[in-house]
């Protein structure tokens, strides 16, 4: 009976720690070297990547028409905010269809770079050709200390920055730790890690750096270790009263 009970606490500890906040997500080890955050807090120019959606609209004559139709009526308006609403993707070899161009290279090109690109393309076709591009699709990943509240923000601003897009979320949760949110940036198989500290005034500093797209914002989450335990202990102990019951009951 004694090897028994010895055994299913055995069973039971290992059980525990092993499955003691299974769901936290991007640990780093205690003497991690994070990057530094960056001297200034102005973003690099996006650079145009497969996959990308682009609204991409046309005027001749420098734009005139453009300025003609939002200072006209409404009914010149509404055709104004039709136009263009066909997205344009960005394919995996960094081409674009596009009209009358047909497959044109734009990756790797800003917005103002492919803008002068397409506008001297559509010179030979077009008089004075004014060109508009935006991304429609430039995202970043925010887990703002509890996994069920994660989510993915569009970034509509060139110049959206960390604490904004926080904001977007819904700030930090209540498990959240507001002095370790890590922010990633770049290739998934080397990125750069921040390490950001928003629970002083000092931290409004890097609050401040601009988003880039497809970064990824982690708020380490608080351990609960009472309620963690409690919650994988409790059919366990229900396991091991079930067997002593049984037992007792056999042993009579």
């Amino acid at each position: 009976m004694r090897k028994l009970i010895l055994y299913l606490c055995i069973i039971t500890s290992l059980t525990s720690c092993r499955m003691l906040n299974p769901s936290f997500m991007l640990r780093t080890p205690a003497n991690y070297q994070f990057d530094p955050t960056p001297a200034d807090t102005v973003g690099i120019l996006y650079k145009i990547a497969p996959n990308d959606q682009l609204d991409f609209r046309i005027y001749t004559n420098d734009g005139f028409k453009l300025i003609d139709i939002t200072s006209g009526g409404d009914l010149n308006r509404r055709q104004f905010d039709n136009m263009g609403n066909r997205p344009y993707l960005v394919e995996y070899d960094g081409t674009v269809k596009l009209p009358i161009l047909g497959r044109t290279q734009l990756s790797g090109y800003t917005l103002r770079e492919a803008e002068k690109l397409l506008e001297d393309k559509y010179a030979v076709y077009y008089n004075s050709p004014f060109v508009v591009l935006k991304i429609t699709n430039r995202r970043v990943t925010i887990f703002p200390g509890n996994g069920s509240n994660a989510r993915v923000i569009l970034l509509e601003n060139e110049n959206t920055t960390l604490m904004e897009a926080l904001a977007l979320a819904g700030g930090i949760s209540t498990r959240g730790k507001a002095h370790k949110i890590k922010l990633i940036r770049g290739n998934p198989s080397d990125p750069q890690v921040f390490l950001v500290d928003l629970s002083k005034i000092d931290g409004t500093k890097d609050g401040g750096i601009v988003l880039q797209a497809n970064d990824i914002i982690y708020v380490d989450p608080t351990l609960k270790i009472s309620q963690s335990i409690l919650a994988e202990l409790t059919p366990i102990i229900g396991l091991i009263t079930s067997t002593l019951l049984i037992y007792s009951i056999f042993t009579r």
